[in-house]
């Protein structure tokens, strides 16, 4: 078993849940049941993915659960985009998450690419 409590990837995808929540909790009321609702639960996703991922036993399978919390953090760019171009986000924020995104995004994809390139 992998501790995901020493994985940058983690690390990440643990703050960037915590700024969307942040973030979401600012959106039009209209939003819960939508994007507010979509956005959380991909975000979420991310970190409780790689912490799956860390407690199975096979390098296949911790794989596997990567690549699921990469699509899911590449879903939350998304939707985060969208969310920027329907003005539910401050541009101070806007450029924090971004950044954040994109280092996830490098991080996680690296890893990925690490673990497949060893099999």
């Amino acid at each position: 078993m992998r501790d995901h409590t020493k994985l940058r990837a983690f690390e990440l995808a643990d703050e960037l849940a915590l700024l969307v929540y942040r973030i979401t909790k600012e959106f039009p009321k209209e939003e819960i049941y939508g994007l507010t609702s979509q956005m959380r639960r991909a975000v979420v996703s991310v970190p409780s993915n790689i912490v799956e991922g860390c407690a199975r036993e096979s390098q296949t399978e911790y794989l596997r659960f990567l690549e699921i919390a990469f699509a899911s953090l590449r879903e939350v760019h998304y939707q985060f985009g969208l969310a920027m171009r329907l003005g539910y986000v401050k541009d101070l924020v806007a450029n924090e998450c971004n950044l954040k995104l994109l280092e996830a995004e490098k991080v996680i994809g690296a890893l990925v690419r690490s673990l497949r390139s060893r099999k």
